[in-house]
């Protein structure tokens, strides 16, 4: 494959990237996570007074959900006056609520719904996966990127975005540049996706729970495809996050696969011949968030907890995606993606459109050839 770099630019700061906190002093948080609840409040009031406002003036408005006005606060705020360095390391924790809104979510769900959407969904992912991979490694080539960097690009848009671009950059020794980049366009490409699939949804006149599929097939980061899946309805969010859960426990297969690869041609550290040593490489790679929430659907499964205990565990989950939901406004600066330069984005472009026809046909064809997804 080509070496040609690209671009030079400022890759985006990879300790925000990788979801790490800066610092141990519990109280370093507490400034940025009061910003997260005051978007996400604002985000909820701000649907409130629109929908009054539209009553009281006898317009008809479009009922516009608080993830979409937190997403836009967020995005105001770190696109004007910018986030301060106070509220960095706060911030930086939407990724950690993230996490506990999908653990608690698994409240809304029963182990036989996730068995039967988990086998259909592992279909459309094999498919839409190798499908998208071939093409974006291709289209990396031909416009002369780095093979690493085709790679990383294959991997995040195939599978979980920055989660899984992060996850391979030691396994494939990739160069931090190409990480940087990687990540900028992943990010890029998830707030395109964020605002446009819901609208083409409802264009196309897809069900709640055919959108959620898509959604949850379709976009990259976990933070963006939530938000896009509750940008439809209520359901579809539900559906996307646990599709997106399935893409998320393929994260250490595709890993490993690409490490060998790079390994073989002498690129790469090499790993231990042996299905133990293989195994524990996958576990190393694999999400635990995802245990959590099949955990914690299993109890509820089992009747262990009461229609209390189970309603609060949802309202968790919603509180927690609201915080999710202001973190990725005010995690996406324009000026920092503008300059990763053109040609991971032309990638990365043609790897969102390729995914999200594929994984829109694949869905179709389930849902209204085959009725599996009835």
């Amino acid at each position: 494959m080509s070496t040609v770099s690209v671009e030079p630019g400022h890759p985006i700061d990879e300790e925000r990237s990788e979801q790490t906190f800066p610092t141990t002093n519990v109280l370093a948080y507490v400034p940025g996570v009061l910003l997260l609840v005051a978007v996400g409040l604002l985000g909820k009031y701000a649907e409130i007074w629109w929908l009054a406002l539209g009553k009281r003036e006898h317009w008809s408005v479009p009922d516009i959900e608080f993830v979409l006005w937190a997403i836009l606060i967020g995005l105001v705020i770190t696109n004007t006056v910018g986030v301060h360095r106070i509220f960095k390391p706060g911030v930086a924790t939407y990724d950690f609520w993230l996490k506990i809104g999908i653990v608690a979510l698994g409240s809304r769900f029963v182990l036989g719904d996730i068995a039967k959407l988990g086998v259909i969904s592992l279909v459309q992912i094999l498919v839409d996966m190798t499908v998208a991979g071939i093409i974006i490694i291709a289209a990396a080539k031909f416009f002369g990127l780095s093979g690493k960097l085709g790679s990383l690009l294959a991997i995040g848009t195939s599978i979980c975005g920055v989660s899984a671009i992060v996850a391979s950059k030691g396994a494939i020794r990739a160069r931090n540049s190409d990480v940087g980049y990687a990540i900028a366009a992943i990010l890029a490409l998830g707030a395109v996706a964020l605002f446009t699939l819901p609208p083409l949804g409802h264009l196309i006149g897809l069900t709640d729970h055919e959108f959620g599929l898509w959604a949850g097939l379709a976009v990259d980061n976990t933070a963006e495809t939530t938000a896009t899946g509750y940008l439809f309805s209520d359901e579809a969010g539900k559906i996307a996050v646990l599709v997106k859960s399935v893409r998320n426990a393929l994260i250490g297969f595709v890993v490993l696969g690409f490490a060998l690869y790079w390994s073989a041609r002498g690129e790469a550290d090499e790993i231990a011949p042996g299905v133990k040593a293989k195994a524990a490489f996958i576990w190393a790679k694999f999400p635990k968030f995802v245990l959590g929430f099949l955990a914690v659907s299993a109890i509820v499964t089992a009747g262990w907890l009461s229609k209390g205990q189970t309603a609060n565990l949802a309202n968790v989950s919603k509180w927690a995606f609201l915080l999710t939901f202001a973190g990725v406004g005010l995690n996406t600066n324009f000026r920092e993606l503008a300059r990763t330069g053109w040609r991971p984005l032309v990638v990365a472009v043609i790897g969102l459109v390729v995914v999200a026809t594929v994984s829109l046909g694949l869905v179709l064809l389930t849902s209204r050839v085959f009725g599996w997804n009835q």
